[in-house]
């Protein structure tokens, strides 16, 4: 069985390395998979950039697209900063990712914004006759353009008056891409394009969407390599980031803080407002250096590596996730293998994986005194955080290794590759038939 993988990256963000993840996993499981993306970051000799055709009247019509859809997208120009990615449906490649598809049994697409063009793309790879998996890292699938909705519900129905394009116009940016990928979306057959969800969240949100609504959708969970993601001696962590060794360490991470989504400043009211908790210090892991008063607070900056990045959740008493939005919480999996309590907001699919008592504590989302007496309740009983620790590593070995996610992953495209097959074998008898 031949799967390739479209990515945008291999590797820049949660989304990009769950993608290689996955790819890993099934590889050790003897599944021949490549990846096919635009940024390659990784040595994998499995992994292949994208080279589009180097012609002139293909560099001109790149050269078209990209002037068109910056176009398009300078007329919103004050969106904030601190919100997440908005994505176009048209990319510069147009039609040429098809021609550059190696011949495999499955595409499985993963977060390819920016890399995939829904117009040129979609209708191309229904031609090809094998099943299509979209895993949806985030929302932007089935909106009109973001990649979280920040609770407007509107991708439920034709977008238009986009609050994250600051739009008043019913006709705006966010309807045109919405109408553009109902379009390349109704050319791919029902049972041609098939949905993995990583939560029962996303699944969800899925099958309310106007655009992927009436699609098949399976739950399976991220998966990650649970011998770099292991549990470290706490000492041997915090002398490795020169930590002090009596601090109760509360750890955060994130691919920007600035990010509003990530919801820092909730996490910063919390814990300024923190009391009964001696030597309490923030850690931070990810871009920039987000600014805290009235709290002790070390940033380590972007970590790269998974086993350095173990050693950060190793030197910590809990990790806290305060997302308004997150489809599954990759971070959440990889603390949890590592044996550290979670305490998050209880939004999106954080609620599979943090299991209240068991994994760590959830709050009602943006209730700021409950996430702080959240992590008050598991700094403040040691007894009670160890009994967390040894059942956030069992359950993440049990359910979120990569090994389990491969195999479901190799059971679905099994059963959707032998469904295609009867698919085409009833339509060719029936074509025979009528001749």
């Amino acid at each position: 069985m031949r799967v390739v993988h479209l990515s945008t990256s291999d590797s820049s963000g949660g989304a990009a390395r769950a993608a290689y993840r996955l790819h890993t996993g099934l590889r050790r499981i003897g599944v021949d998979s490549s990846m096919l993306v635009e940024e390659k970051k990784t040595d994998d000799p499995h992994v292949r950039r994208f080279k589009p055709p180097a012609d002139f009247l293909s560099r001109l019509k790149r050269r078209m697209r990209r002037k068109a859809i910056a176009r398009d997208g300078a007329r919103y120009p004050n969106r904030p900063a601190s919100l997440d990615w908005f994505s176009d449906d048209r990319t510069p490649y147009g039609d040429q990712l098809v021609a550059e598809l190696p011949s495999c049994d499955v595409i499985n697409l993963h977060w390819v914004a920016g890399f995939v063009d829904y117009g040129g793309f979609f209708p191309a790879a229904a031609r090809l006759g094998v099943p299509l998996v979209w895993r949806l890292a985030d929302m932007n699938a089935f909106t009109g353009g973001c990649h979280y909705d920040d609770g407007s519900g509107k991708f439920t129905d034709r977008c238009g008056t986009c609050h994250q394009l600051g739009s008043s116009d019913q006709n705006d940016l966010s309807r045109q891409i919405w109408l553009r990928k109902k379009a390349a979306l109704a050319q791919v057959p029902k049972d041609a394009l098939h949905l993995v969800a990583t939560s029962r969240w996303i699944a969800a949100e899925a099958k309310r969407s106007s655009l992927l609504g009436d699609r098949d959708v399976t739950i399976i969970p991220n998966g990650l390599d649970v011998r770099d993601f292991a549990p470290r001696d706490m000492k041997f962590s915090r002398d490795f980031f020169d930590l002090p060794p009596e601090a109760k360490i509360v750890l955060f991470a994130a691919d920007s803080a600035a990010t509003v989504r990530k919801g820092f400043a909730y996490l910063a009211e919390a814990l300024q407002g923190m009391t009964g908790v001696e030597n309490l210090l923030l850690v931070s892991v990810g871009g920039g250096d987000p600014k805290i008063t009235g709290l002790p607070h070390r940033h380590l900056g972007r970590i790269r590596d998974d086993r350095v990045l173990s050693l950060a959740y190793g030197a910590a008493d809990v990790y806290v996730v305060a997302s308004l939005q997150e489809s599954f919480g990759q971070t959440v999996s990889e603390s949890l293998a590592c044996g550290t309590p979670v305490v998050a907001f209880a939004s999106g699919g954080i609620v599979d994986m943090v299991r209240p008592g068991v994994t760590g504590e959830l709050a009602p989302t943006r209730d700021v005194p409950a996430l702080r007496d959240a992590v008050r309740r598991v700094l403040s009983d040691p007894a009670k955080r160890s009994q967390m620790s040894e059942n956030c590593r069992r359950i993440a070995v049990a359910e979120y290794s990569l090994e389990v996610q491969a195999k479901s992953y190799e059971t679905l495209y099994r059963s959707l590759i032998e469904s295609r097959r009867s698919v085409s074998t009833h339509r060719g008898t029936a074509a025979n038939e009528g001749v």
